[in-house]
């Protein structure tokens, strides 16, 4: 997961809906809840779970679908791509899916949540799986492990500087 520079761009599958990044996410995940099978057409959802300020759309207005609930789910109202999630209680970041970003980046899953309701067959790379979603304690040190983890990483791929 190499260093990527922001702000990044992404959009909706025909384009009518435009998005900004500009901040790191906390931290990736993928879902493997039944509800996000079913949204998704696949054995479970990524995200990218970016600060709330580091997030704006930029073109077009998205649509809430799915669930009506507290947690929101918006999408382009034309195309019906899944652009981004708001998550109930946790108005501190957006669940952006990252395969909606203009380049393929911050895809690689570092937790894993709702395996209870896994396809049997279905495996990502995550460090950290959990039944369900992550006890609310959890989020803080699993955040700074994250970055932790990043920060290793960007260190491996960092070119020699021969010194």
């Amino acid at each position: 997961m190499p260093n990527q520079p922001t702000p990044m761009t992404g959009s909706c599958r025909c384009g009518q809906v435009e998005f900004e990044v500009a901040a790191a996410p906390l931290m990736t995940m993928a879902c493997h809840c039944r509800g996000c099978q079913k949204m998704t057409g696949s054995a479970y959802s990524l995200s990218a779970a970016i600060p709330s300020e580091g997030f704006r759309v930029t073109r077009g207005e998205p649509v809430i679908g799915a669930l009506h609930g507290p947690t929101r789910h918006f999408y382009c109202g034309h195309c019906k791509s899944w652009l981004f999630t708001r998550p109930e209680g946790m108005d501190f970041f957006v669940n952006v899916r990252p395969t909606m970003l203009a380049e393929a980046v911050w895809t690689e899953p570092f937790i894993e949540t709702f395996t209870a309701e896994k396809l049997a067959w279905a495996s990502t790379p995550a460090r950290h799986s959990f039944e369900h979603y992550p006890a609310p304690e959890m989020y803080q040190p699993l955040i700074a492990e994250f970055a932790e983890h990043i920060a290793l990483r960007q260190a491996d791929e960092a070119p020699a500087t021969g010194r």
